[in-house]
């Protein structure tokens, strides 16, 4: 996938925040952070914002173009 991600690095550095707890804020699974993280799915634009929010960071400072 093109679209490379933090949120695992952000998780850690924002009080070991835990999937569950991301989600719950995000408005989404478990499972879909669980598979955003992993880059096995991409989020909607929605979804990015809110994960951006939720670290208090912009967009770029969680998701990043992968150039080939």
């Amino acid at each position: 996938m093109p679209i490379d991600n933090e949120i695992r690095r952000l998780r850690f550095e924002n009080g070991e925040m835990t999937q569950a707890a991301l989600a719950e804020k995000v408005g989404v699974t478990r499972q879909t952070i669980i598979a955003i993280e992993q880059n096995k799915y991409a989020p909607s634009l929605e979804a990015a914002f809110k994960i951006a929010d939720a670290f208090g960071v912009p967009l770029e400072s969680v998701f990043h173009w992968k150039k080939d």
